[in-house]
């Protein structure tokens, strides 16, 4: 019996041992794909221009997977040497933290998630099970880690005078790449405005409120009441402009947009999405909605996947960016790949120079092109950075 006993527990270990060093690897597989389909043939013109670019990408999900985010990997769309090969400068990396089952673009509600059998999967720290707040700090302890492994080629940062810093190294040093913590949906703050204190200090510098479902600072698009801000949600976004932290509206509903439109300071970003009048796809800003970010100096991030341009083509990607340039100039035009998040695109990191490519077929010229592919973020990200002086006191608001 003992020796029966014995067996059984070999057996349980070992199917233990292959489900933990199998299933999130499989899982992200199946998730993070690239299609496969054609890609132009680059010019030397687009190549070289490429080159000289300072890019900035407004959101990447790559800290929700268990890889080594130095190494290049055969899954995903996003690690070091692939942001290296694209010539990336600048990378923002959101921290995902819930995810509701059957997630869909209409109707989902907050009482399920998606990413807690992940993350027990992955063997993160206990502390991360149960709480959305302990997983965006180990999402920043990650970043962190990697930054002091990476000897210099990724520094995080978290201040204007860091992203100067950075810029400078890059002129001596210039696949050196920097990555800024933003968080997808303040759910993370579990309620408690004191946490975001919490997430500023870990280094996060971006923010939007919400996902895919509604929660106590606001609605989703995605939510069942798509409702506006809430008391809470507007002290949130007030102690963010102070504190020098970048308001996105990624995922807000209708409502919730332009509430924070009509209340923001500073400029807003919506980070990763597209433009209705390019693909009709509900989480993706109407034309009134382009014009309300752009009047506040913010910025518009384009995505690469079928529901931001119902396509995964480059040329879809190029087509989306006119559209916000034609109609509120190229200076709010920015992209945001949301690569890593659940996404099926074209073309990975590496590959960026597909969209510089596609932009040239465009039409664009190579200043606009600059502007877009990463000079307008440099711009939004380095002013909203500063803490507004006197910074507000919550307890006032």
């Amino acid at each position: 019996m003992r020796r029966w006993i014995t067996g059984l527990l070999l057996i349980v270990a070992l199917a233990a041992l292959a489900f933990f060093s199998l299933a999130p690897g499989m899982i992200e597989r199946g998730l993070n794909k690239i299609d496969g389909k054609p890609l132009a043939q680059v010019s030397a013109r687009a190549e070289a221009l490429h080159q000289t670019l300072t890019i900035v990408d407004l959101h990447s999900d790559s800290l929700l997977w268990s890889r080594d985010f130095l190494k290049r990997a055969e899954r995903g769309h996003m690690d070091l040497p692939r942001l290296e090969e694209g010539n990336v400068a600048l990378q923002v990396l959101a921290s995902t933290t819930q995810s509701p089952k059957g997630q869909n673009y209409d109707a989902n509600g907050a009482d399920t998630d998606n990413i807690t059998p992940l993350v027990v999967a992955q063997l993160q720290p206990v502390r991360t099970w149960n709480s959305l707040l302990e997983r965006s700090l180990w999402h920043a302890t990650k970043l962190h880690r990697d930054a002091k492994a990476s000897g210099g080629k990724l520094r995080a940062v978290a201040s204007a005078e860091e992203l100067n810093a950075l810029f400078a190294a890059r002129r001596t040093r210039p696949r050196t790449t920097g990555a800024m913590l933003s968080i997808e949906g303040l759910h993370n703050l579990e309620g408690d405005i004191a946490n975001l204190d919490k997430l500023y200090k870990a280094g996060f510098r971006m923010a939007g409120l919400t996902h895919f479902f509604d929660n106590e600072l606001a609605g989703s698009m995605h939510g069942l009441k798509k409702g506006g801000l809430t008391p809470l949600g507007r002290q949130v976004i007030a102690h963010m402009e102070a504190k020098g932290m970048i308001v996105d509206v990624a995922h807000c509903s209708k409502t919730c947009v332009a509430d924070i439109l009509a209340m923001a300071r500073r400029p807003v970003v919506s980070s990763h999405g597209g433009v209705q009048a390019t693909c009709q796809v509900n989480r993706n800003l109407d034309d009134a909605q382009i014009r309300g970010v752009a009047a506040t100096g913010g910025l518009i991030g384009i995505g690469y996947w079928d529901a931001a341009v119902c396509d995964t083509s480059p040329a879809s990607i190029a087509r989306a960016m006119k559209h916000v340039r034609d109609l509120v100039g190229i200076d709010h035009v920015a992209l945001g790949s949301d690569y890593d998040g659940a996404t099926t695109v074209r073309f990975d990191t590496s590959q960026l120079v597909q969209v510089t490519q596609a932009l040239i077929d465009a039409g664009f010229s190579d200043d606009e092109v600059r502007a877009a592919m990463g000079g307008n973020a440099i711009r939004v990200l380095g002013a909203g950075l500063v803490p507004l002086t006197p910074p507000i006191s919550v307890e006032h608001l």
